[in-house]
C-alpha cells in the first residue's frame, strides 16, 4: 500500500525554514544574513513569519545575538534534516548536468589562489570560455558537502564518505628570501643565521617551529620576527625584505625577485588533495575543471 501524505496540512513556507535554520546555526540575524546573502530585515520578517505560520516563539534575546526557546530547539532539528535533504537534492540535481556553460566554485588557500592557480586558470578560460570559474581564497578548509565550493586544494585526505579526492604529485617547499636581502646578510648555512635574517612565520610561531623542527628544518624560536595569518601577506612580506618563508618551491622558484635562501637544506614534502563531491563529478562542466586542474597541477612548474 503507498503511503499519500497530506500536503494540504504543510502551510510554511522553505525559504522560512532556511531562514530560521542558518540564524539558530550563526546565532544572529545579522550573521544568518551575510551568510544567506539577504539583507537583514527581510531575513528577520521570514522568521518571523514562520513564526507566526507555525504558532511559536522560536527564538529569544540573549544581549545581542539570539537564542533558541525550547520550542525553537525542538524544531530545529527537523529544520536541519530539511536542510541537509535539500542540500541532497541540489548537489543531485547539479551532477545531471552536460552542459559546460555555468559556473565551477574552486577553494584553495591565498597563496595557492593568488600564486599557483592564476595561469592554470588562464588557460583553462581559454580553453572553456563558457566556465565562470569562482575563487574561494580561503585557508580554512570550505564545507563541500555544503556547498561552499565544487572542488577543492587540500593538504589532506577528506574522510567523509560522500567525498572523492585524487592525490596529486606531492609539493615541496623550501625556505626563500628576497634576492636582495640575501645580497645584504647573506645566505642560511647555521642556526644562528636564522635569527639574523628574521623568519616570517605563518601563524604562531611555536607552532610553526615544531612543525619544521619536525621535518627536519632547525629554525629556531627566536628567529621568527613576524607572525602573519595569511599566506598571501606572508610571501608579500617576504618579497620586501622583511625576513625568510617557507612556501611552496613552485611558486618561489618562479618569481625572479627571490631565491633560495638555504640551497643545502632538504625541500619539504606535503601531499596535495584536489577533492569533490562525488554527486558533483557526474556534471560534464565539474569533471572538466576537476581534470584540468589534476592535470596541471601535477606539473613540477608554474606554466
Amino acid at each position: 500500500m503507498q503511503f499519500c501524505m497530506d500536503w494540504s496540512s504543510v502551510t510554511f513556507d522553505w525559504n522560512r525554514v532556511r531562514a530560521f535554520l542558518v540564524t539558530a546555526e550563526e546565532g544572529s540575524l545579522s550573521a544568518a544574513a551575510r551568510a544567506l546573502g539577504l539583507a537583514q530585515p527581510t531575513l528577520g520578517r521570514q522568521v518571523d513569519a514562520l513564526q507566526t505560520e507555525l504558532g511559536v516563539v522560536l527564538f529569544e534575546r540573549f544581549g545581542r545575538g539570539l537564542e533558541l526557546t525550547p520550542a525553537g530547539a525542538e524544531l530545529v532539528a527537523h529544520a536541519r534534516k530539511m536542510g541537509e535533504a535539500a542540500m541532497a537534492l541540489s548537489i543531485a540535481a547539479h551532477g545531471q548536468s552536460d552542459g559546460l556553460s555555468g559556473p565551477v566554485t574552486i577553494s584553495a588557500s591565498d597563496a595557492y589562489a593568488g600564486l599557483l592557480l592564476p595561469p592554470i586558470l588562464k588557460r583553462l578560460r581559454a580553453k572553456e570560455p563558457g566556465i565562470i570559474l569562482r575563487i574561494v581564497a580561503d585557508n580554512q578548509a570550505t564545507d563541500l558537502m555544503r556547498r561552499e565550493a565544487d572542488i577543492a586544494l587540500r593538504n589532506f585526505r577528506p574522510k567523509e564518505p560522500d567525498l572523492v579526492a585524487r592525490r596529486l604529485p606531492d609539493a615541496s617547499a623550501t625556505v626563500f628570501a628576497a634576492r636582495e636581502l640575501i645580497h645584504q646578510k647573506g645566505l642560511i648555512t647555521d642556526a644562528h643565521d636564522w635569527t639574523r635574517l628574521g623568519v616570517i612565520a605563518p601563524g604562531p610561531a611555536e607552532d610553526f617551529v615544531r612543525a619544521m623542527q619536525g621535518l627536519g628544518v632547525p629554525i629556531p624560536v627566536e628567529a621568527v620576527a613576524y607572525e602573519c595569518t595569511s599566506y598571501l601577506a606572508m610571501w608579500e612580506m617576504m618579497r620586501q625584505g622583511l625576513g625568510v618563508a617557507v612556501i611552496d618551491a613552485r611558486i618561489g622558484d618562479a618569481d625572479p625577485a627571490v631565491t633560495r635562501a638555504s640551497p643545502d637544506l632538504p625541500e619539504v614534502k606535503f601531499p596535495i588533495w584536489l577533492t569533490a563531491h562525488r554527486d558533483i563529478l557526474s556534471n560534464r562542466r565539474m569533471r572538466v575543471v576537476f581534470d584540468f586542474l589534476a592535470d596541471a597541477l601535477s606539473d613540477r612548474v608554474i606554466a
